[in-house]
């Protein structure tokens, strides 16, 4: 969007928040970059300058507004929608795999050479890995710098800098200010001294309605690893370097976020894994101006707009969960799982009480005898089907994984079947188009809306909701009073 200069204009002279994260605003008299809904009166034209990303305008010399903070704003939503390599490239990056295994890590879980790599993020993002991965880092350090009172060697390192000396150039260098400066401009609000303990906010693009997120999350958790209380969505976090713990509340304006990590440098991937949860980054304009132009659907946007889709924190722990909810109800799926949880989950320590594991990993759940399992037979060997996959690494779930490679790889396991498929695409690979047309609860919304309710049919009917089917999934079930459809009561 960049390089539309007159629709860039718009949105910066319109101070609209819907293209925060689309792009930046880079003044040339000020030497400052912004979000397009910065709040101070617009520069004049011919001095602005826009960039696909902060790392672009870093690199050209701009450091970020102290009064909208561009780098907190919400991300852009193509790295979610798209599947190709830059934006796969984009999810890993947020996921922190530069900052642990460098650009030839990123290379070779993409399945590309760094150059090409390189090549393609320049391009269309004005900056390389490195770049990205440093914003990233900014970002991270500001964070801490601004809601805690831990040293800022601890910051430095915690964030992913290599030295002190490179924490505190970036942070100069970004945000015009020294790392103890930007924690005195921050005033004495709360802080937390506890290490890794945090309170955050999570921005998000209006309207999000957050009754079929929130209530589908807290009515298929799974004890132990996830629970409802006091408002907040709680659960366990299992990280590259150690784990944690969320507790995710809705706000009308951001997502309050309570994060306790065993090692800090797991902040920039817990905090990317919370808002792929939520579908924070979603366009919710763009969904639902698509989705109201069909007569049918229209007043189910009308009544609720800004309905998103629930995903996950680990795409292989939801693929053994969508193995287990098979046909079967789901507080029957919630005690299977539960059941795995106690057996070979690693057990946590929550302060709060209420969560005691971690979900199970697949090279875990590999050593089960599937004959502890209480369920069929053909159950059993879908499930260790699927776990010998993910733990030999035949099936990849990540972030930066091939959609349409998982789709066929998945389908190809014993038990697997369209419905498990789509499921999994849709939350735990993140494809805003995946679709179940064999579902049983969407085909009924179908047919009480006047939709033709066949696979085939609504297939074919579908077709208009493309890029956004899994969307109109949600506005389909949310037509059934169902626990998932609700925000749990305090």
């Amino acid at each position: 969007m960049h390089t539309d200069t007159e629709r860039c204009l718009r949105a910066v002279q319109s101070k609209d928040a819907r293209f925060d994260g689309w792009f930046y605003t880079a003044v040339l008299t000020t030497g400052i970059y912004c979000r397009p809904s910065c709040p101070v009166v617009p520069p004049k034209p011919e001095n602005m300058r826009f960039y696909p990303s902060a790392a672009a305008a870093q690199q050209a010399g701009f450091r970020a507004c102290k009064r909208c903070r561009p780098d907190a704003s919400p991300g852009s939503p193509q790295w979610n929608e798209r599947a190709d390599l830059v934006a796969r490239a984009m999810r890993l990056i947020a996921d922190g795999i530069v900052d642990r295994e460098g650009v030839p890590g990123l290379a070779t879980r993409l399945g590309y050479s760094t150059r090409q790599i390189e090549r393609q993020l320049l391009a269309e993002l004005g900056a390389g890995p490195l770049a990205l991965a440093r914003a990233q880092r900014a970002q991270t350090a500001r964070l801490l710098v601004e809601t805690t009172e831990l040293p800022m060697a601890e910051i430095a390192f915690a964030a992913g800098f290599a030295s002190i000396r490179t924490f505190n150039e970036t942070v100069r260098e970004v945000f015009a200010l020294s790392p103890s400066a930007l924690r005195g401009r921050a005033g004495p609000g709360p802080r937390t001294a506890v290490p890794g303990t945090l309170a955050l906010r999570l921005p998000f693009r209006r309207p999000l309605n957050p009754d079929n997120l929130f209530g589908h999350l807290a009515a298929t958790a799974v004890p132990g690893v996830e629970e409802w209380r006091d408002g907040a969505y709680r659960r366990t976090l299992g990280l590259p370097y150690g784990h944690g713990i969320v507790a995710l509340s809705p706000r009308p304006d951001h997502i309050d976020c309570r994060l306790s990590l065993t090692d800090l440098r797991d902040l920039a991937g817990a905090i990317a894994r919370c808002r792929r949860l939520l579908d924070l980054d979603a366009d919710p304009e763009a969904v639902d101006g698509l989705l109201g132009g069909d007569p049918q659907l229209a007043p189910l946007v009308d009544k609720a707009p800004g309905r998103r889709v629930p995903r996950t924190v680990d795409a292989d722990e939801f693929a053994v969960r969508a193995v287990l909810g098979q046909q079967v109800s789901t507080a029957a799926a919630r005690t299977h799982a539960g059941r795995l949880v106690r057996a070979h989950g690693e057990p946590v320590d929550d302060p709060a009480s209420g969560l005691t594991h971690l979900f199970p990993s697949a090279p875990a759940l590999a050593e089960l005898d599937p004959e502890s399992l209480a369920m069929p037979r053909t159950r059993r060997t879908t499930l260790t089907g699927v776990v010998a996959a993910l733990a030999s690494g035949a099936l990849q779930l990540g972030v930066g994984s091939d959609r349409d490679e998982a789709r066929a790889r998945l389908a190809a396991l014993p038990g697997i079947g369209p419905w498990t498929v789509e499921c999994v695409a849709m939350r735990a690979l993140g494809d805003p188009d995946a679709f179940t047309p064999t579902d049983l609860g969407l085909r009924r919304a179908a047919a009480r809306l006047g939709m033709p309710d066949t696979p085939a049919a609504l297939i074919r009917h579908s077709a208009g909701w493309r890029p956004w089917r899994a969307y109109a999934v949600q506005y389909l079930w949310a037509t059934d009073d169902h626990p998932i459809n609700h925000l749990p009561a305090n």
